[in-house]
Formats: C-alpha cells, sequence, structure tokens
C-alpha cells in the first residue's frame, strides 16, 4: 500500500499538471460516476490528507480518491502513451490542454462537496506531512491504549496519518522496539512520534525511499523486504510474519535480535 510520502508525491504531481487549469476532458469510470461530467471547470487544488487524495475543482466540489494496495496516479503529456496499466483498469481520466491524468486501479473514488470533506478524512490523525501537523496531538493518540502493540497503533490512522508498513517495520527497527511491544512500554514515545516525522520528510521527495542513509538498492532499508537476510546492524537473519499486528496479511519484518520481545511470533525466515 502507498504511504503518506508516496501520496505527498502523487498529489504534488497531480496538481502541478492540473491546479489553476479547466478540465477540457472527465471519464469518471465507475458506476455512480459514470454520468458525471467535470469538463470545463477548474481544477482548484490537489492534496494529500494522509493516504487520501483530495482533488477540488471549481464550484465547490471534491474528488476523493485512494489508493489502497495497488491503486496509482499517472501524468501523461498530449499524445503519450498510457503505460499505467491495462485500459480496462483505468477508473478515472482528468485531461486539460497540457495534461491528462490517468487513475488506475482506484478502489475508492467519489465526488462530494468540498464542504463534506470531513466525511472521508475527519476521521484522520494529525498527518505527518500536513499543514494540521500536531506532534503532541499524534503522541497522545499514539498511547491512547497503553496495551496496544506499537506496529498496530503506528498504522492506525485515527492516530497518525500517513504510515504504512514499510514504515511501522522500519520506525520499530530504529527505536529498538518489536512491533508487538505494547505502546506504553515504548521508551521516549515522543522520539517516535519525531522520528516519524523527519523519516517521511525526507523521503517526500525522493523517487526511491530510504531509511539507512545508503543508496544501494540492497541497502535503502533496515529490515523492511530484506526477510532471511543478515540484519544490517548486527548480522541476524531478519525475520518475517505473514500477519501484521491486526491480523491483517501484511507482512511485519524485525529483527529478533536488535528488538527482542518474548511476544514477537516466531515468523518465516524466507
Amino acid at each position: 500500500m502507498p504511504e503518506g510520502d508516496t501520496v505527498w508525491r502523487t498529489a504534488r504531481r497531480l496538481h502541478q499538471a492540473l491546479a489553476d487549469r479547466p478540465l477540457t476532458g472527465c471519464d469518471l469510470r465507475v458506476p455512480r460516476l459514470a454520468t458525471v461530467d467535470l469538463a470545463g471547470r477548474r481544477v482548484m487544488d490537489v492534496t494529500a490528507r494522509g493516504k487520501h487524495l483530495l482533488t477540488r475543482i471549481e464550484g465547490g466540489l471534491t474528488l476523493h480518491s485512494h489508493l489502497r494496495m495497488d491503486g496509482a496516479w499517472r501524468v501523461y503529456d498530449p499524445g503519450e502513451r498510457w503505460r499505467g496499466g491495462p485500459l480496462h483498469q483505468v477508473r478515472a481520466v482528468l485531461s486539460t490542454a497540457d495534461h491528462t491524468a490517468v487513475g488506475y486501479r482506484l478502489p475508492v473514488l467519489d465526488l462530494l462537496r468540498t464542504a463534506d470533506e470531513d466525511r472521508v478524512v475527519g476521521h484522520l490523525g494529525p498527518d505527518l506531512l500536513g499543514p494540521d501537523w500536531d506532534p503532541q496531538e499524534a503522541l497522545r493518540r499514539l498511547l491512547a491504549d497503553p496495551a496496544r502493540p506499537v506496529g498496530e497503533a503506528l498504522l492506525d490512522q485515527r492516530n497518525l496519518a500517513g504510515i504504512g508498513n514499510v514504515y511501522k517495520s522500519e520506525l520499530c527497527f530504529l527505536m529498538r522496539v518489536s512491533p508487538w511491544l505494547p505502546a506504553g512500554q515504548v521508551p521516549s514515545p515522543q522520539r517516535l512520534v519525531a522520528l516519524a516525522k523527519r523519516l517521511l520528510e525526507a523521503n517526500k521527495a525522493r523517487p526511491a525511499r530510504i531509511t539507512t542513509a545508503e543508496s544501494r538498492a540492497d541497502r535503502r532499508l533496515w529490515v523492511y523486504g530484506r526477510a532471511g537476510k543478515p540484519c544490517l546492524r548486527c548480522g541476524t537473519p531478519v525475520r518475517t510474519d505473514g500477519l501484521d499486528p491486526s491480523g491483517q496479511e501484511r507482512l511485519t519484518y524485525w529483527c529478533p535480535a536488535c528488538q527482542p520481545d518474548p511476544a514477537s511470533p516466531v515468523g518465516p525466515t524466507d
């Protein structure tokens, strides 16, 4: 699933391509929006809110999309071949005189009044890359249930918005805590919140995410995607578990030596 930095970059790319320009074409390929035509309206703004994308359009309308696991927006020049996937996966096409934005495999696509945006994003916690970032409020929410595993608490967008499975694993490693450690037992939890903000800020404009300060493709991340490989810090094989702390089918990566905890599952190493 794309994380907050990826969604931020997507919003910036869409904003640069569409904002302050009238739409010359609009094709929303979901049944409830099939008859909607926004052509002629000006795109006012495209912004990210956590993992949500809000395209604000003249007339007080917002096109809301969420990428979930494998959704994507691509921007093309006039006449450029679309390369984001087969045409049957296209869910939205927004065109201006200069660019065409194509949304692929979008599991969430809604049109609502801009005044009603809170209906779809009002539940989110402080946005790590947004103007509403409030580290104290994020910390309060993160620790509201001190018995909750910290990995699960980090993934909950109601606590702080923008963290996905990659940053969950990397943050727990950098803090030297197991993803299954109760949030209330994390040493210096305010440092965890500050580190989350720093990592996403550092990576929001990068094409390749880096948490190790190394640019080599196989050493950019400490543990995520490194199952069975030596820990970059201590050499112990990195473990992975097929379920995230809330039981969903996402992988959690950790080093059992750097992040010891008796509650950690004994997962496979490959």
